[in-house]
Parts: C-alpha cells; structure tokens; sequence
C-alpha cells in the first residue's frame, strides 16, 4: 500500500527543506500532501516565494481527515519565522504528539526540531539534530524534552524520529525519509538518479 505523507507550510518556511521532501518522497512513489497552516492556501516563503499549499490544514481537520491513523508520516521544515508559525499552532501540535504517539514518522529538519518538536515533548529521551545552537533550547534544564541527546550529524534517526541539521542536508533528510518507509535500497536508487553520492543516514 502506498505511503501517505504530510508537509507542513507556515509563513516564513525555509524553501530548500520542504521543496526537496515534497520531489524526492514524489519521485519515490510516496505520496504527498502539502497544508497550509492559516487562514490562506498559498503561503510564503522566507526568501517571499509564493508557495500553493493542496489543501490548510484546518480545512482537512474540518472534514475528519486529519486522524493520525490516516496518514504514515508528517514532514515539518524549519525557517524562521516558519518554525515559530508552526509552533504556535495548536492544531499542528496535536496532530504532530499523536503521530508521533502511534509511531507514525515525524521528521524535522533546522529549527524545526528543537522549536517545533523538542516544545511538544517529542525529543524526550531521544538522539537528536537541529541547526547549530538551538540544541540549547533542547537541552536547557527547564526544556520540555527532558533526555533529548545532541549529536553533530547531519541526520539522526531515533526510531520513529528524523531530524536534519539544515538547508544543507534536505537531500540527505529526505533520503532517510524514504529508507524508514521504503528501504535503504530504494533511497541508494533514488540518490544514484539524482547524482547525490555518499549520503549517510544517522543511527540513534
């Protein structure tokens, strides 16, 4: 059965980090939709890239069709303010715990984990990435992801968790979205047809 799979757009969202999940999860056979968080289909980008979302995620929640049993993974890019804008909704909070409560896999990637995730409690305990220094609100005593454990990878995956460091390594982040899903042989495949060599992807 295919895979289903949700990236998230807020305001302010760093392009590289949800352009590059949306086309390699595409070229992989994955399905993917894309949800506006806001009152508006289309969203811009940091850099002020209009970008049209397939559906807001307030409209899918209106019609019942946003249960963590329906969907396989949620894809949460950084960029500031996005990673803030994403932070501040309550409905993607809830949707982001429940996924990750049923296992289902959540993956961020730059600011993302620590402002998005590490709030939520989803760190807790957990091998974790992000962009260089906001593993401090991680790791904070007073942090919400008590346990959260920085490591200097590009890529970490701690079971139903990946996180990525930055814009830089959105290839190799969704790469490792594709090997939890699909295998480690269908990510080489797809890495060899748009020439990226030596990607790595992070244990926990």
């Amino acid at each position: 059965m295919k895979k289903s799979v949700i990236v998230l757009l807020a305001d302010g969202f760093e392009e590289v980090e949800a352009i590059t999940p949306i086309d390699y999860l595409r070229r992989a056979g994955i399905d993917v939709t894309t949800l506006a968080i806001g009152a508006n289909i289309n969203v811009k980008s940091a850099r002020n890239i209009d970008v049209k979302a397939d559906a807001l995620l307030t409209g899918l929640s209106g019609e019942g069709k946003l249960s963590s049993i329906d969907w396989d993974g949620v894809v949460v890019p950084g960029g500031l303010p996005g990673a803030d804008n994403l932070a501040a909704s309550n409905e993607t909070g809830t949707f982001l715990m429940e996924m990750a409560a049923r296992g289902k896999l959540v993956a961020a990637i730059c600011a993302a984990p620590a402002r998005v995730l590490s709030p939520l409690g989803i760190l807790t305990g957990k091998n974790f990435t992000c962009y260089p220094g906001e593993e401090e609100k991680v790791l904070a005593p007073d942090s919400a992801s008590p346990g959260a454990a920085w490591k200097q990878d590009r890529v970490v995956v701690d079971g139903n968790i990946i996180k990525s460091s930055a814009a830089g390594t959105a290839g190799e982040f969704s790469l490792a979205i594709i090997a939890w899903f699909l295998g480690k042989e269908e990510a080489d495949n797809l890495a060899g047809k748009v020439l990226m060599s030596g990607w790595l992807m992070g244990g926990s």
